[in-house]
C-alpha cells in the first residue's frame, strides 16, 4: 500500500488511481463550504489594503477569470491527444483513463493521474457556467475547485512532466483512528481531532456521536463540516494557519450548542507535575489529579485527570454527555499513566465518572480517586468542586504548635458525627458540637473517618472517597464550616484516617484501570483477611504518594490538627491474621511489611514538616518497637522509629477494663492488671482510649461493663474514669460515655440523649457522671502535673501498688516545677476509714480538689472536708503520712492547700 502523506492526513490509501481521484472528489465535496466561507475571510481581509491596491487587484481577477476557462479546457485536451499518442491507443473520452493508467507504468501512472485531476478541474470549470440549472451537490464543488486550479500553473509545460504538487489532502480521519476512537482505545485523541495544518490548508476534525451537525465559527468565518458517519465530521478549509478562538456549533436534535473545542488546547497539566507524579513525590497530588475547574488558554471550563497506568483508553462520562463517554476521549500524557482531558463549559456541580478500557477491551465506569466531592451514597459518582470556604481559625492555627502534644493538655472527645444527633447537617453540628465539647471541658474532638464510604455499618472505616468528606451530611464547603466553628471554640479536630484497606467495590479503587493498581498484584498481600477489603501496595510509590497527599490534604485544605491512624498493626506485619502458608516472608526472611514501615515514615515526617502544630496517632495494638520514635533515630530491632506524636495504649484499656469487669472480691488476685501499665508507661507517647470499640458487638457500653447495681456500676465507672484521667498519659473518651449510657452505642441512632431529659426519673444519675466528666476536664487542664509530664519518668511516682487486699492504688503526678497531684483510688466497695498514706514532708497541707463519690456526681458524699495535714510518721517509704477517709468504689485527688 502506498503510505500516507503525512500522519494525519487522509483517510487510508488506495491502490488504484480510479480511488484516488474518488477520494480526492469526496475531499472536494466535504470541504465546499468551508472554502466558501474561508474565501470570504480572504476578501474580508483584503478591504484593509488601500482604495487603489484593491482596484489593481479587481481588475487582475477579472482579467484571470477571462482567460483561466478556454486554457485550462485546451490544457485538458492536449493532456489527452498526450496520452493517446504515448499508448498508441484509439482516443476515448476522459472516462477511460483508469484503463490506460492500468497499462502504464508505476510513474507513467503517477503523470496519468496529475492529468486525469487538471481535466477534471478543467471539465468542472466549463460546467459551472450553467450555474442556475445544475443541482445543489454540484453547486457545492465550485469554490473547493477554483481553490485547487490555483496550483495547476506548475505544470505549464503540458508535453513535459509535471513538477511535483502540493496535493490537498482528505480532512476524514483514517479508519485505524476511527475504530480506536469508537472502541475507547486511542492514547492522543487530541492528534487527530481538532484542528491540524495539513496540505492544502487546515484540517478540522470533530467527534460528536449523535449530532446532526458540526459547524466551525471563527469571526466571520462559518463552514459547516462534512458528515464522515458514526459521529465524526471534517472538513478542509484552504487557511494558512489555525484561526485563533474558533469554536464549533454542534447541532443535536432540537438543540444547538456552541462551545469551545476540548481538542485545539494543549495539555493543562505541566511537565513539573508529571515529573514529580513519575517520582511519587507530588505533595500537593489534589492539585494536579482529578477534577479541577480553571480557566485555560482564555478557556473557562475543568480539567480531569485520572491516574491509569494499565488503560487501553479512558473517556470521560457524566452529566454533561449523558454518561455516554465516547465523544469525551481522554489523552495519556507521556509514560506516567496520567490520562487528561480539560473540557470546556464545565463546571462545579457536574457528576463525572471515568469510562476506562480495561487490558482485555471490556469498559469499566469508576469514580475519581481523587475526587473532592461526591454524591451520597448510595449514589456513586464524583461531583465538580471548587471551595469558597473563608477560614476565621488564624488565631487558633497559629497557637496550636506552641507547645508540644505531649506535653499539653490533650483530653479527646470521640465523636461518630452521623450519629452523634442523627439528621443534622455539618452546618447544624457546628451549632451544637462545638458548645456542647467546650461546656464538658474536652480540648479535642477526634471524628470517627469522616471520608466517603459507601457502607453505614463500617463507620467510615471501609473508604472509596479518600479526597471527599461524606455528602450525607453536606458539602465539603459544610465540612470545614463545622470545623471553623470547632476552632473559634477552642477545639482542636482529630480525625480517623484509614490508609491500611479499601473495599472491594466494582466503581471504585479495586483493579481500577483492570489490573491491580491501589492493591499489591499477590493477592496473599492485598486481600485482608479479617474484612474482605484490600490492602494497599505500599511499595508502589505512585500509591504512596496517594496516601501522603491524602494525609496533607485533610491537614492542609481542612485545618485538621491530627490524624489518628487506623489499623497500624495490619500494615506492620505480612502475617498480620493469616495463617502459615498464607504469607510470604520479606527480603530478610522476617515478618516484617518494610514497603509498610518506609511509607508510614514518610507519611510521618512529610506531614509533620509541612503542617506544623498537628498530631499523627497510631492505632497500634503490638509491642512493635519505635511508634512514637523520630524516623531517624534507629532501635534496637534495626529500624528508626515510625515517626508518630502518639500512640493508643491498647494493653492499657484491655488490662484495665477487664480488671474493673471483676467484682470487687476478685480484685485482689487480678491487682497487677492496674498496675503493669506502669512498666512501659514511657516506653512511648500514649493515649488512653476508651473508644466506640470498646463499646459496641456485645462489648456493652462503659457503665455495662461494670458489676454490681445500679448504683455500684455508677460509682465504678466514676472511679475508673478519674482513675484514667489522673494515669500518665493522653485521655480518650467515646460519646455517650460521657454520661453513663446503659445501652451499647449503634449508628442507627446515636447516643440515648433522651435519659438526660428532666422527665426521666433516673436523669440525675446520668447528669451526675456527666458533671464529673466536666471537672475531670476543668481540674486536668488546670493542673499541668496530669499532662506537663505524661512522657517523663519523673512525673510519676507511686505511693502505694501492691495494696492488693485493700484494692487501693495511690500515685504522685508531677509538673515541671515539682507541684505534685495525689490520687488515690479505692476499688473495694467498703469505707476505709484513716487510711495512712506516705506523702512528702515538704507540704504542710492537702486539700481534696476532686472526690467521685460526691452528692453532685450520684455518689454517697463520702468526703475528706477539711485539709489533710501530714504526720512525722514514715510511711511507704517517705518521712511523712497522711490519714484520710476513702469513700467506696471511688478516687479522690488532692492538692497541695
Amino acid at each position: 500500500m502506498t503510505p500516507r502523506t503525512t500522519p494525519s492526513s487522509g483517510s487510508e490509501p488506495e491502490n488504484t488511481a480510479e480511488q484516488s481521484a474518488e477520494k480526492t472528489s469526496v475531499a472536494k465535496r466535504a470541504t465546499t463550504k468551508a472554502a466558501e466561507a474561508a474565501e470570504a475571510v480572504q476578501k474580508g481581509t483584503a478591504k484593509k489594503a488601500t482604495a487603489k491596491k484593491a482596484g489593481q487587484k479587481k481588475t487582475a481577477a477579472k482579467k484571470t477569470a477571462a482567460t483561466k476557462a478556454p486554457a485550462k479546457k485546451a490544457a485538458a485536451e492536449k493532456t489527452v491527444a498526450k496520452k493517446a499518442v504515448t499508448k498508441k491507443a484509439t482516443a476515448k473520452t476522459a472516462v477511460s483513463k483508469a484503463t490506460a493508467s492500468k497499462a502504464a507504468t508505476s510513474k507513467a501512472a503517477a503523470k496519468a493521474t496529475a492529468s486525469k485531476s487538471a481535466a477534471g478541474k478543467a471539465t468542472g470549470s466549463k460546467d459551472s457556467g450553467a450555474k442556475d440549472t445544475t443541482t445543489k451537490k454540484a453547486a457545492k464543488r465550485i469554490p473547493a475547485q477554483k481553490a485547487a486550479q490555483k496550483k495547476i500553473p506548475a505544470q505549464k509545460a503540458v508535453p513535459r512532466p509535471a513538477e511535483p504538487v502540493e496535493v490537498a489532502v482528505s480532512p476524514a480521519l483514517d479508519a485505524g483512528d476511527r475504530d480506536r476512537l469508537l472502541a475507547g482505545t486511542h492514547h492522543d485523541p487530541h492528534a487527530v481531532l481538532g484542528a491540524h495544518p495539513v496540505p492544502g490548508g487546515v484540517a478540522f476534525r470533530a467527534f460528536r456521536p449523535y449530532a446532526l451537525s458540526v459547524t466551525v465559527v471563527a469571526g466571520s468565518l462559518r463552514a459547516e463540516l462534512h458528515d464522515d458517519g458514526e459521529g465524526f465530521f471534517s472538513g478542509l478549509l484552504p487557511l494558512r494557519e489555525v484561526p485563533a478562538g474558533y469554536r464549533l456549533l454542534v447541532e443535536y436534535e432540537g438543540t444547538v450548542q456552541e462551545t469551545e473545542d476540548a481538542y485545539r488546547l494543549l495539555p493543562a497539566l505541566g511537565e513539573l507535575d508529571l515529573h514529580l507524579i513519575g517520582e511519587g513525590r507530588h505533595e500537593e497530588l489534589w492539585r494536579a489529579l482529578g477534577a479541577e475547574p480553571m480557566t485555560h488558554q482564555g478557556v473557562t471550563g475543568t480539567r480531569f485527570t485520572v491516574w491509569a497506568p494499565n488503560a487501553r483508553g479512558v473517556s470521560l462520562a457524566g452529566t454533561f454527555n449523558f454518561w455516554d463517554g465516547t465523544g469525551y476521549p481522554m489523552r495519556s500524557l507521556g509514560g506516567t499513566g496520567v490520562w487528561e482531558l480539560f473540557v470546556p463549559g464545565i463546571g462545579e456541580g457536574e457528576l463525572y465518572k471515568f469510562e476506562i478500557t480495561r487490558p482485555d477491551g471490556t469498559k469499566t465506569l469508576r469514580a475519581d480517586p481523587m475526587a473532592r466531592r461526591t454524591e451520597a451514597p448510595p449514589n456513586t459518582s464524583s461531583v465538580v468542586y471548587a471551595s469558597r470556604h473563608e477560614w476565621g481559625d488564624a488565631q487558633w492555627l497559629a497557637r496550636r504548635g506552641s507547645v508540644p502534644t505531649h506535653a499539653a493538655p490533650f483530653s479527646v472527645y470521640e465523636v461518630h458525627l452521623a450519629s452523634w444527633r442523627p439528621g443534622l447537617t455539618y452546618r447544624q453540628l457546628a451549632e451544637q458540637l462545638p458548645a456542647y465539647v467546650k461546656d464538658l471541658g474536652f480540648t479535642h474532638v477526634e471524628l470517627m473517618p469522616a471520608a466517603e464510604h459507601p457502607f453505614g455499618g463500617s463507620w467510615g472505616y471501609q473508604v472509596t472517597g479518600f479526597y471527599a468528606p461524606t455528602a450525607r451530611l453536606g458539602t465539603p464547603d459544610d465540612f470545614k464550616y463545622l470545623v471553623d466553628a470547632l476552632h473559634q471554640a477552642g477545639i482542636g479536630v482529630l480525625m480517623d484516617w484509614v490508609p491500611a484497606h479499601f473495599p472491594r467495590d466494582d466503581w471504585a479503587l479495586a483493579e481500577f484501570d483492570g489490573r491491580p493498581l491501589y492493591e499489591h498484584e499477590d493477592p496473599l498481600k492485598s486481600a485482608h483477611p479479617d474484612w474482605g477489603t484490600l490492602e494497599f501496595d505500599f511499595g508502589r510509590r505512585e500509591v504512596r504518594n496517594f496516601l501522603v497527599a491524602n494525609a496533607l490534604y485533610w491537614c492542609e485544605e481542612f485545618h485538621i490538627d491530627g490524624l489518628r491512624v487506623d489499623a497500624v498493626a495490619s500494615m506492620l506485619y505480612l502475617d498480620y491474621s493469616r495463617e502459615p502458608g498464607q504469607w510470604v516472608p520479606n527480603e530478610h526472611g522476617g515478618r516484617e511489611n518494610l514497603d509498610a514501615v518506609a511509607f508510614l515514615q514518610e507519611m510521618n515526617a512529610t506531614v509533620y514538616r509541612r503542617v506544623p502544630g498537628v498530631v499523627t496517632i497510631a492505632e497500634e495494638s503490638t509491642a512493635w518497637d519505635g511508634v512514637t520514635r523520630p524516623t531517624h533515630v534507629a532501635g534496637p530491632g534495626g529500624f528508626g522509629g515510625l515517626g508518630f506524636g502518639l500512640k493508643w495504649n491498647m494493653g492499657w484499656m484491655h488490662d484495665s477494663l477487664e480488671y474493673m469487669a471483676k467484682e470487687p472480691v476478685h480484685r485482689k488476685y487480678h491487682h497487677n492488671e492496674m498496675t503493669f501499665s506502669m512498666v512501659y508507661a514511657y516506653s512511648e507517647n500514649y493515649v488512653l482510649p476508651i473508644s466506640h470499640d470498646e463499646v459496641v458487638h456485645g462489648k456493652r457500653s462503659l457503665v455495662s461493663k461494670m458489676p454490681g447495681d445500679w448504683w455500684q456500676q455508677r460509682a465504678n465507672l466514676r472511679a475508673y474514669l478519674a482513675f484514667m484521667w489522673a494515669h500518665p498519659g493522653k485521655q480518650l473518651l467515646f460519646m455517650g460515655q460521657e454520661f453513663a449510657q446503659g445501652a451499647e452505642w449503634s449508628e442507627a441512632h446515636g447516643p440515648d440523649w433522651w435519659l438526660l431529659d428532666p422527665a426521666y426519673g433516673a436523669e440525675p444519675d446520668h447528669r451526675g457522671v456527666r458533671d464529673l466528666v466536666r471537672d475531670l476536664n476543668t481540674v486536668y487542664r488546670h493542673t499541668p502535673a496530669l499532662w506537663q509530664r505524661d512522657t517523663d519518668p519523673s512525673g510519676f511516682q507511686w505511693v502505694v501498688g501492691d495494696a492488693a487486699d485493700d484494692n487501693v492504688f495511690a500515685f504522685l503526678r508531677f509538673d515541671a516545677e515539682r507541684a505534685p497531684l495525689l490520687a488515690v483510688s479505692n476499688l473495694s466497695p467498703v469505707v476505709r476509714d484513716d487510711y495512712r498514706l506516705g506523702v512528702p514532708d515538704d507540704i504542710p497541707a492537702w486539700h481534696e480538689t476532686l472526690n467521685t463519690d460526691a452528692a453532685r456526681y450520684g455518689g454517697g458524699d463520702v468526703v475528706n472536708p477539711d485539709p489533710l495535714k501530714p504526720e512525722p510518721q514514715p510511711w511507704h517509704g517517705r518521712p511523712a503520712s497522711i490519714r484520710l477517709t476513702l469513700p467506696p468504689l471511688a478516687t479522690v485527688w488532692l492538692r497541695p492547700a
